[in-house]
């Protein structure tokens, strides 16, 4: 059986909720395919949220890799195609802000999710769930796990350069848009489970 490191993050900046949190925790030890999915919930710390995941993967030697990411402004399942070499924004939960800094000092521009997004958002809209792949993971949190995990697989030669790896933003929950009142849309937390379920099938 395959192994699927599935990750999501707790809440951050205005949000009270993560809904990530929720899926990775619904989908932990489920079989999905050919994959059994392991779960983790990231901090949301730049320099922690980098090194966990690493660590995850490292330990887990995972086949494949779906980061998951709250974008509360979108309507849409949204892999992402690319992550860019820079981290700047908001502060993290603990109050660090980047601005402009690189990921990696050494490390290219960006890297292009090796997911079959295509794929993904096909058999999405196929079954009725809104989605379209996005071009921009942004600068927070999210670009910075997905940079950092490509990064890892393409650089070291332990691993597995055929090992499937990307990030997902997901809408609101309805109990998050529920608390924030002026969220544009929001999808129940079952659909946002089953479509990441989808998702996965995808690979």
């Amino acid at each position: 059986m395959k192994k699927l490191l599935l990750t999501g993050f707790v809440p951050f900046l205005e949000f009270p909720v993560n809904p990530t949190e929720e899926i990775v925790k619904e989908l932990e030890g489920e079989i999905i395919g050919d994959y059994e999915i392991i779960s983790r919930v990231l901090p949301v710390d730049f320099q922690e949220s980098e090194q966990q995941i690493i660590q995850h993967f490292t330990d887990i030697q995972p086949d494949a890799v779906i980061a998951l990411g709250l974008a509360a402004g979108r309507t849409n399942i949204t892999p992402e195609r690319i992550a860019i070499n820079c981290k700047d924004g908001a502060p993290d939960n603990n109050g660090i802000q980047c601005e402009d800094e690189p990921i990696d000092q050494e490390g290219p521009d960006g890297y292009f999710s090796t997911l079959p997004i295509r794929a993904m958002v096909n058999l999405l809209n196929e079954q009725g769930y809104p989605a379209k792949i996005s071009n921009t993971a942004g600068t927070y949190l999210c670009n910075n796990v997905m940079y950092a995990i490509l990064h890892t697989i393409a650089t070291h030669k332990d691993h597995n350069k055929q090992i499937k790896a990307g990030f997902i933003h997901i809408p609101a929950s309805h109990s998050l848009a529920i608390q924030m009142k002026n969220s544009p849309g929001s999808w129940s937390q079952k659909d946002l489970t089953d479509a990441i379920r989808l998702a996965i099938q995808a690979l």
